[in-house]
């Protein structure tokens, strides 16, 4: 376990909070912020550590012991600025994306290119293998960015469901979980669910939540371990193809909303445009500079990350 100074805390609950506030928006990935934020490799070996000698430990040599194997100081403080920031900003995010959309998601698409770039230059061999998987990462997150919105189903095994498969996005770079609620149909539920304190719902997702992340960051551990060139190529395709959902200019299509919600509010199907058919002000100025301003805060993270990871 990683000893951290009381300021290395702070900051990392900080990177939480980041996180947190990915997660919340449609299109941006926690796992890229982690990613890119030097606590990526950390995070999955937690998880993983997560397991029978974890329990074992707590039997016989205590809480201590414990804590230790599972790098609990780590957890205590991600997650607090993870959960700090998903309780406190998800109202702010959601505000800043109905009403000043274009340069939030231009800020949006400079995290992305920043991310994507960082990320690929860890990739030391380029070859046949490495090229494949990054075209097949970019066509596959094409694709889900695509698609469009869902009804969604408010049934308790829904939530559970949803919960499972967002978790195992929220955690790869380049797929966004909340994405995936979007398409599932449960991204207003759950948010409803947060914001007005609905234990019952909150505890069925955060059950899925929990079995999902503890079986999927094997699996990822497992590729990291004994594909590592490839499954980061397969990364790096991920965060290309999600630049398409986060595109800055969109417009609604279709006469009729897909989803009428309970509030009033509607989904639309959206399809992306060039600034110069994009109807109203543009922001072509306030966007470039919401873009590098994304670009720039991902490269000081990754110029701060620790090294040797």
């Amino acid at each position: 376990m990683k000893k951290r100074t009381p300021l290395q805390l702070a900051l990392l609950s900080l990177k939480g909070m980041a996180m947190g506030a990915a997660d919340v928006v449609p299109g941006v990935s926690g796992g890229t912020i982690a990613f890119v934020s030097g606590i990526y490799d950390e995070l999955i070996n937690g998880i993983n550590a997560i397991n029978i000698q974890a329990f074992t430990a707590l039997r016989k040599e205590g809480f201590s012991a414990f804590w230790k194997h599972i790098n609990g100081t780590f957890f205590l403080f991600l997650f607090l600025g993870i959960g700090t920031s998903i309780l406190s900003l998800s109202k702010l995010v959601i505000y800043l994306l109905e009403n000043h959309p274009v340069v939030v998601w231009s800020f949006f698409f400079g995290l992305i290119i920043a991310s994507t770039w960082l990320i690929a230059k860890t990739i030391k061999t380029w070859n046949f293998s490495t090229i494949v998987f990054l075209s097949i990462g970019t066509a596959i997150a094409y694709w889900i960015s695509s698609m469009q919105t869902t009804a969604h189903v408010d049934q308790n095994w829904y939530i559970f469901l949803s919960g499972f498969i967002a978790i195992c996005a929220m955690i790869l770079p380049g797929i966004s979980g909340s994405f995936i609620l979007v398409l599932m149909g449960s991204y207003h539920l759950i948010l409803s669910a947060l914001h007005n304190r609905d234990l019952l719902r909150i505890s069925l997702f955060a059950a899925g939540c929990l079995i999902g992340i503890l079986s999927f960051a094997r699996l990822l551990k497992f590729l990291f371990t004994k594909y590592k060139e490839i499954t980061i190529s397969l990364l790096t395709g991920f965060m290309i193809g999600s630049l398409y959902k986060v595109w800055p200019w969109k417009i609604k299509i279709g006469l009729q909303p897909l989803v009428v919600h309970s509030n009033g509010k509607e989904d639309w199907m959206m399809a992306n445009v060039l600034p110069a058919n994009f109807p109203g002000d543009n922001q072509i100025i306030a966007s470039v500079l919401a873009l590098l301003s994304g670009f720039f805060l991902i490269y000081v993270l990754e110029k701060f990350a620790p090294k040797g990871k």
